[in-house]
């Protein structure tokens, strides 16, 4: 039996756990303020809210319900358009996007109101430029998002005085959210524990699966592993970073630790698809999906990191993630196994991490090409030790392992780098397709790759030496 509240509404259901949360929403609760737009994570149309608590705190994340099976929302909170509204009407987010003409059609307004009200329930220290970007998972066709932008500008002033002690008095005060959301904490301790693991077929977020395959995920037997409280959260050793294996892409963003050992990192991960994808998308489910362009296969590549594989007898092993990948959707796992871990060393102080991406967009899209590289430095600028992954250049996220293998032990230089590139170029084998030519991309990734090197060593590694 699944059980969560639905806005102010217990529902306890026998339907099948595959089912989207989106046609559970409309069909069965009859709720439509929530939109069906692309169905496949992208417009933020179906974007509702998903409440649970963490660290003894009530909190929420806005979500795709497109890509969101009914089982992952077991003992949550879920929180569409129709449960914003507060006793007097329109809540203080809803009267900005009036008050600032922030909708004009309005097909994907509940989204954009959904996706800022849980930018007021969650935010620390309000500012314009975060709520907009609360809103990154939304797409509007016609008002040119100013509007919009205004609107969130209003919303971010308004929440300056926000109570963080008791914040969901302070929100239901100032109708930001209905009164009822105070008893949301105690009511969510009274659910029954984790639904049981069981199934054939591993499923996390859903965020790539239900994209392909919805209709048939539907009735199949699922073993659903988001949420399971023994594969998530990142640990942390004294060298080493442990990623358990349905720890989302947002955990990874917001991990205070990750953020001050590598300069970049949130910027490097706000590359990563979308708030709403990152939100419910795991890191294991990321790296089993195999795609030659997944950003975060790319990135741990790049790190050289290593998964641990969990069969149905509990027994485990260890793999480099460089020799995961066996050709294309073709890994070294048997259909028993799972990802548990991944772990990764964590760099020193001769360490030095990038991360590039190119797309049509900045934002919300999937890479033409991404490359990701550490390097760690000794004396008499050697190179001690070098990774360096790419992605969109062949069948299966490629480590380009006779590139590092030629550059380490030598002295940084542009000529090592250019004669680098020659290696490199031999190694990848890109197609043409939607994202771009064969040879646009074999450009591509001889620039990003110079582009690495300009970045991390700015002193002594020049883009005309380069070009």
């Amino acid at each position: 039996m699944i059980e969560f509240i639905l806005n102010n509404e217990t529902v306890r259901t026998d339907l099948s756990p595959g089912m989207t949360l989106l046609d559970y929403v409309r069909y069965e609760a009859n709720l439509r303020g929530t939109k069906i737009g692309c169905r496949e994570g992208d417009c933020g149309a179906c974007t509702v809210l998903l409440g649970s608590i963490r660290d003894q705190k009530l909190k929420y994340i806005s979500a795709t319900s497109c890509l969101t099976p009914l089982a992952n929302v077991h003992g949550m909170h879920v929180v569409t358009i129709e449960g914003l509204n507060t006793e007097g009407g329109l809540n203080k987010v809803q009267k900005a996007f009036v008050d600032c003409s922030g909708t004009q059609c309005g097909f994907c307004t509940p989204g954009f109101v959904t996706s800022l009200c849980g930018y007021a329930l969650n935010c620390e220290n309000a500012n314009a430029m975060d709520a907009v970007g609360s809103m990154d998972g939304n797409i509007c066709r016609c008002t040119g998002y100013k509007s919009i932008e205004r609107a969130a500008a209003v919303v971010a002033d308004q929440l300056q005085e926000k109570d963080h002690n008791l914040p969901l008095k302070w929100l239901a005060g100032e109708e930001f959210i209905p009164a009822w959301f105070e008893d949301i904490p105690e009511r969510l301790g009274q659910f029954s524990a984790e639904l049981p693991v069981s199934g054939e077929k591993a499923i996390g977020g859903g965020t790539d699966l239900f994209v392909h395959h919805q209709d048939v995920l539907q009735e199949a037997p699922l073993k659903f592993l988001f949420g399971k409280k023994d594969l998530t959260g990142i640990e942390f050793s004294d060298t080493e970073c442990i990623i358990h294996a349905s720890s989302t892409a947002a955990d990874l963003i917001d991990n205070a630790r990750l953020q001050s050992v590598f300069p970049g990192w949130h910027s490097y991960m706000k590359l990563v698809s979308s708030t709403p994808i990152r939100n419910i998308g795991t890191v294991a489910g990321n790296l089993v999906n195999a795609s030659p362009i997944g950003d975060l296969t790319i990135l741990l590549l790049g790190l050289n990191a290593r998964i641990v594989l969990l069969d149905n007898e509990d027994l485990t092993r260890t793999l480099p993630l460089k020799e995961f990948y066996l050709d294309y959707k073709k890994l070294d796992k048997m259909e028993s196994e799972i990802i548990s871990r991944i772990i990764f060393d964590l760099p020193d102080m001769d360490s030095h991490f990038h991360f590039e991406k190119v797309c049509k967009r900045k934002y919300l899209d999937i890479a033409s090409v991404n490359t990701a590289i550490q390097i760690r430095m000794s004396e008499g600028r050697i190179i001690k030790e070098i990774h360096c992954s790419m992605g969109g250049v062949g069948p299966i996220p490629l480590y380009l392992k006779n590139t590092v293998s030629f550059m380490t032990g030598k002295v940084l230089s542009s000529e090592l780098i250019r004669e680098s590139v020659d290696i490199l170029q031999s190694e990848i084998k890109p197609i043409s397709d939607a994202r771009g030519s064969a040879d646009y991309k074999r450009l591509l990734a001889s620039q990003l790759f110079f582009s690495h090197f300009i970045e991390l060593f700015p002193e002594e590694i020049k883009g005309e030496e380069l070009l």
